[in-house]
């Protein structure tokens, strides 16, 4: 049996050419690798914006990779094992986003060893896949996100994504309809809360909006509260969409049985890596439900292309200017190109995301973080 040999990793900042907000500058990656029994290597990320990554790092040298040592390197294999080692630190969060970090590097060094790309490797169900313009956008002024909804316009999106939630429900209405107005009747809105409102602000919110012809409302509520989730789905008509924040197939599974949710939107990283994230695809799938992955579209839309056909086609999500072959992160091409609003996958073998520079097998420490 083929076996981990050794889990090294790296903690690093990427700039952003485009701020998220005032103190969002950066996002954090810790990139990985991965040595198998049988000499094959890979290499994966974990990542969390602004909070948390140093504690990412630390489970991942003091817990994860000690505990992977000796387990099977069969992508998915050990998965279960070591999510119930860590579970008492917590089920999901740090913890899953931490088992990420391994489960890429396992999948990465599966399809090296096969001379092929992850998509290959798990199989293809479609050559390209729509995406859609997303921005973190509510601190913009009005001309400012005008601006960026025709910077996706002019580069061939047939949807967008911008942010809601202003104290100000008024302000709110006027820049929905401005942008409504900008895209016309024939492309996609979506507009996402970011958890920013409760209950009966969410309901009378909603009301207000969907004059604006929306096609999904994303987190109106904390992204835990399941009630909510599902009464608020009984008061309006636009269907919700959830997922960024929900950490385990368990919890995506509470949300669809439970009615609350219409759309899933797993991140691949938050939920534990590519072997999960199948999981959860297979769930959705049971349900009727769509599902568009989270962020991250080096990643995300590699795993698109595997997704089972249903009545919704997965949609990829472009944050403007945060693409880590855009932000000069990776220490190879983009495995993925996004043109005229659409993506498809460039020829790479593994995952084609090795973070620059690029990080490799420290002999000395069989476990643990590079010290380099």
């Amino acid at each position: 049996m083929t076996t981990v040999r050794s889990l090294t990793t790296r903690l690093q900042r990427v700039p952003l050419t485009r701020p998220w907000a005032a103190d969002v500058t950066s996002v954090g990656v810790i990139a990985t690798h991965v040595v198998r029994s049988d000499g094959g290597e890979g290499w994966g990320f974990s990542w969390s914006p602004q909070i948390g990554a140093p504690a990412v790092q630390a489970l991942l040298e003091h817990d994860i990779a000690p505990a992977s040592v000796g387990r099977s390197a069969v992508p998915g294999e050990a998965w279960q094992g070591l999510w119930e080692h860590l579970h008492e630190a917590g089920g999901g969060g740090i913890t899953t986003i931490a088992l990420a970090g391994l489960d890429l590097a396992l999948w990465d060094a599966e399809a090296r060893d096969a001379d092929t790309s992850v998509s290959r490797l798990i199989g293809r169900r479609r050559e390209r896949v729509r995406g859609y313009g997303s921005g973190v956008n509510l601190h913009y002024s009005l001309d400012d996100l005008l601006a960026q909804v025709q910077r996706w316009i002019d580069a061939g999106f047939d949807a967008v994504k911008i942010k809601v939630g202003k104290p100000d429900l008024a302000e709110d209405i006027e820049r929905v309809a401005a942008v409504r107005e900008l895209l016309g009747p024939d492309r996609g809105l979506m507009i996402d809360a970011n958890q920013r409102w409760g209950l009966d602000r969410a309901t009378t919110s909603i009301d207000a909006l969907s004059p604006f012809d929306l096609a999904w409302i994303e987190e109106p509520l904390r992204a835990d509260d399941l009630a909510g989730h599902t009464e608020l789905a009984d008061r309006i008509d636009v269907p919700i969409a959830v997922g960024e924040n929900l950490h385990t197939v368990h919890r995506f599974g509470d949300f669809l049985r439970a009615g609350a949710a219409q759309i899933v939107q797993p991140n691949i990283v938050r939920v534990g890596g590519i072997t999960p994230f199948l999981r959860i695809a297979e769930l959705a799938a049971s349900h009727g439900a769509a599902l568009h992955p989270h962020l991250l579209p080096e990643l995300s839309g590699q795993l698109a292309l595997t997704l089972p056909q249903t009545a919704s086609e997965p949609l990829v999500e472009d944050v403007e200017d945060a693409g880590f072959g855009a932000l000069g992160a990776l220490a190879d091409p983009s495995p993925v190109t996004i043109a005229g609003g659409v993506l498809t996958e460039n020829e790479h073998h593994g995952l084609g995301i090795r973070f620059a520079p690029l990080l490799g097998a420290v002999s000395a420490l069989p476990a643990g973080k590079d010290h380099s």
